[in-house]
């Protein structure tokens, strides 16, 4: 998992229905006016391959694993946010993002800090190594438009804790983002190249210029809804995650649950992320 040492991290935030107000989040964004009332409300850093002067330098830790989620400690609420990464490709023109061009996709696990009154979004998104979630497990991208291999996929994740297996996110189809293919596209480029430091947002284009434009990028384009059930858990030791990418086309969540209770993950056509919680 050193591999994207070099990469910047970048998630979406709000690109899924109702998932901010279950995060506890919507009070944080209530002054970000966006184009439309689907639209996601902004980009956050959560992690910079180079310092940055007006960016905290925790956001300078390498924060991703396939294996595990260290705690910051006992005592602050900590939850699996299940979403989709996309590993692209940036070009530059003018020492602005021209073009993001996304090759892979995988499962991801933003994992967050639930406390209130931070003063950015990313203070939540970073603590440290092991505080983020990506599968070793890429999944080729024909092309981010409609009829793409990503249309028959669908995510759902899972916490095993004592021997039980409980859904903690949604299974739902990963074309229900608010936003998807080149509309998302369209939407990050542009708010690379002009989203300022205002209320929970920081300035990503100043960032990406002090990291001398990296070529290179893991996007995770929002958090899934949870269950009644993961909206309500919070992490602890010895607790396993799992976030799933499957083809509707080929399995189910009903059968993946098989899976994870059998320990057995033969299929090639998913992303499976499985992370032990530790202290």
């Amino acid at each position: 998992m050193e591999r994207y040492k070099d990469f910047i991290g970048l998630g979406v935030a709000g690109n899924f229905a109702l998932h901010l107000a279950q995060a506890g989040e919507l009070e944080d964004f209530k002054n970000i006016i966006t184009a439309d009332e689907a639209a996601p409300k902004g980009i956050f850093p959560f992690y910079l391959p180079k310092k940055v002067s007006n960016a905290k330098e925790i956001l300078c830790v390498y924060p991703l694993s396939s294996t595990t989620i260290k705690l910051p400690n006992e005592t602050l609420n900590v939850q699996i946010e299940p979403e989709v990464a996309l590993i692209c490709e940036f070009e530059y023109e003018d020492e602005k993002v021209s073009n993001i061009t996304p090759k892979y996709f995988a499962a991801y696990n933003d994992c967050s800090i639930r406390v209130a009154g931070a003063s950015k979004i990313s203070d939540k998104k970073n603590w440290g190594a092991d505080s983020k979630g990506l599968s070793e497990a890429l999944l080729k991208i024909d092309k981010f438009s409609s009829g793409s291999v990503m249309d028959s996929y669908a995510i759902c994740s899972f916490l095993k804790r004592g021997g039980e297996v409980t859904a903690y996110g949604e299974d739902v189809a990963l074309s229900g983002y608010s936003y998807f293919h080149e509309k998302l596209l369209d939407w990050l480029k542009n708010q690379l190249n002009t989203q300022e430091d205002f209320g929970p947002l920081e300035d990503i284009k100043n960032y990406i210029k002090e990291c001398n434009s990296p070529k290179n990028a893991i996007i995770s384009i929002g958090a899934t809804r949870y269950t009644d059930f993961g909206e309500h858990t919070f992490l602890k030791e010895n607790d396993e995650i799992f976030v799933v990418l499957y083809d509707k086309n080929k399995t189910s969540s009903s059968k993946i649950i098989s899976n994870i209770q059998k320990d057995i993950f033969e299929d090639k056509s998913m992303s499976v992320l499985r992370q032990k919680v530790i202290l």
